[in-house]
C-alpha cells in the first residue's frame, strides 16, 4: 500500500487543483500561439454603412457638427468602397463648416475633390472651400489674407463651373469681397495720404481704379487721385483725374469736391490722352 505524504490530507483537491492549474496554462499557451484570437472575438464588428450615415445624420440635425462630421468619417474608414462613404465625405466637409471647424472642413473638401474630380458634388466642394475663407474675412482694419483666399477660391469655382448651380451666389460674394479689398487699399491709401506721403497714396488709390473698377470706392479713390496730383504738382494728372470721374459719375459728390478742388487752383477736368487714366473707362 503507497503511502500518502501526511501533507497530502486531500489528495482528490490536489488532483483537482493541479488539472485546473494546467488548463489554466494550457489557455494562456495557446492563447499566445494563436496571436489573440481570443481578443479579436471582443472587437465590436463594423456596423451597417446605412446606420452609420443615419447617425451621423441624426447628430447633424440636433447641431452636434463636430460630432456629425466625425460620425460621416467613419463611414468611410469602415465602409471605404461604399456609395455612401463618397456622400459621407462632403457632409463631414459641410458639417465641420457648419461647426466652425474651417481648417477641417478645407480639408476634407480638398481630400474629396482629389478623390473624386469629376463627380457632381465637386462644385459643392470648391464652394465650400471659398465659403470656408468667406466667413474669416476680417474687417478691412486688419489683415485680408482670408479675404484674398476666398477671392482666390471662388474665381476658381466660378472658373471651373460657370454653369453649376453654386457659381452664381459664388460671384455675388466675389463682387463683395472686391469691394471689400478695395476698401482695404482705400484705408491704407488715406492713411499714406494724410501724412503727406502721396507717391504711396497715389498707388493705392490707382490701384483700386485700375483693379477694382466695378466697386462702390471707385468715385472717392478718383478724387483722392485729383487731390494727391495737385499736392504733389502734378496738375495734368489731377485734371484727368477729375475728368474720368466727371465723365463717368457726374452726379456724385465727389465729383463736386474735385471740380471745387481744381477751381480754387484755376483748373478744369481736362482729358489726357497720354495719362494712365485715359482709357481706363
Amino acid at each position: 500500500m503507497p503511502l500518502i505524504d501526511p501533507r497530502d490530507r486531500a489528495p482528490g483537491i490536489r488532483l483537482r487543483h493541479l488539472l485546473r492549474t494546467g488548463a489554466a496554462a494550457l489557455i494562456l499557451a495557446l492563447a499566445a500561439c494563436g496571436g489573440g484570437e481570443a481578443d479579436q472575438t471582443l472587437v465590436e464588428p463594423d456596423k451597417p454603412a446605412e446606420q452609420l450615415y443615419g447617425e451621423a445624420q441624426d447628430l447633424m440635425a440636433e447641431g452636434s457638427w463636430n460630432r456629425a462630421a466625425a460620425a460621416f468619417e467613419e463611414v468611410e474608414r469602415q465602409h471605404p468602397y461604399s456609395e455612401l462613404a463618397k456622400r459621407a465625405q462632403v457632409e463631414a466637409a459641410y458639417a465641420y463648416y457648419e461647426g466652425s471647424s474651417y481648417d477641417e472642413a478645407i480639408g476634407a473638401a480638398e481630400r474629396f475633390i482629389d478623390l473624386h474630380p469629376g463627380d457632381e458634388a465637386t462644385p459643392y466642394a470648391y464652394y465650400l472651400i471659398g465659403l470656408c475663407y468667406y466667413e474669416q474675412i476680417s474687417d478691412v482694419g486688419r489683415d485680408q489674407e482670408m479675404t484674398q483666399r476666398a477671392m482666390d477660391a471662388f474665381e476658381d469655382m466660378v472658373r471651373r463651373y460657370p454653369e453649376s448651380d453654386y457659381a452664381r451666389d459664388a460671384t455675388l460674394k466675389l463682387d463683395l469681397i472686391r469691394d471689400h479689398l478695395a476698401g482695404k487699399e482705400m484705408e491704407i491709401g488715406r492713411y499714406y495720404e494724410n501724412r503727406k506721403q502721396y507717391v504711396g497714396a497715389i498707388n493705392r488709390f490707382r490701384n483700386v481704379v485700375e483693379n477694382y473698377q466695378t466697386t462702390s470706392h471707385v468715385p472717392e479713390a478718383l478724387f483722392r487721385l485729383t487731390e494727391s496730383y495737385l499736392a504733389l504738382g502734378v496738375r495734368k494728372e489731377a485734371q484727368a483725374a477729375a475728368a474720368v470721374l466727371g465723365y463717368n459719375y457726374p452726379g456724385s459728390i465727389w465729383y463736386e469736391r474735385s471740380y471745387a478742388l481744381l477751381e480754387g487752383q484755376d483748373l478744369a477736368p481736362a482729358e489726357d490722352s497720354g495719362s494712365w487714366l485715359s482709357n481706363l473707362f
